[in-house]
């Protein structure tokens, strides 16, 4: 014990010239640097778990990481089942959609031979109606070129006296109508 005080009462007495010297005694200086040493440990590791607290704190993750997975994998069977039921109403309506698009592929077809049956009646009666005008038209020409030839001849061969007859003639035939009539 003499030698651990005498290593300390020789710390006071080193000389102030800035020499270094090292003490050779292991008994005097592993004291010392173990109560260094430990009241670094005991500083510095007051807030370091211990090896239980973090053994649970990892079991606790695995189980919440297998908690959590389990969720995931039952969101997953649902996403998939949803998946399946959306991909059959898709062909579904696939499926419908095409009949839907023959259907009215077949009414717009018959809808346009309508159309152009109607059309074709409407040409005809329009033919129909065309022919008929241009008929009377030569009638009503064929008649006033006929009036119009008779009223010539009988412009050139009537006399004065011949018109005198015919104007009493007409006249008298007016005067038979009207008595009918009354």
């Amino acid at each position: 014990m003499k030698n651990v005080t005498d290593s300390f009462v020789s710390l006071g007495h080193w000389p102030s010239a800035g020499s270094f010297g090292v003490n050779t005694d292991i008994l005097a200086t592993n004291p010392i640097n173990l109560s260094v040493v430990l009241g670094v440990l005991i500083f510095f590791g007051k807030g370091v778990d211990l090896l239980d607290n973090r053994k649970e704190r990892i079991l606790n993750t695995i189980r919440n990481s297998e908690e959590l997975r389990e969720g995931a994998i039952e969101r997953l069977e649902k996403a998939r089942a949803r998946l399946r039921k959306v991909e059959m109403e898709v062909d579904q309506f696939r499926v419908n959609g095409y009949s839907e698009i023959e259907r009215e592929k077949l009414n717009l077809i018959n809808s346009t031979y309508k159309i152009l049956e109607q059309l074709e009646n409407y040409k005809n009666e329009t033919i129909y109606f065309e022919q008929q005008r241009a008929i009377n038209q030569v009638r009503q020409r064929v008649l006033q070129q006929a009036l119009q030839g008779a009223l010539g001849t009988l412009n050139s061969s009537l006399n004065n006296e011949l018109h005198l007859r015919t104007i009493s003639a007409n006249i008298g035939l007016f005067g038979v109508m009207k008595e009918i009539t009354d």
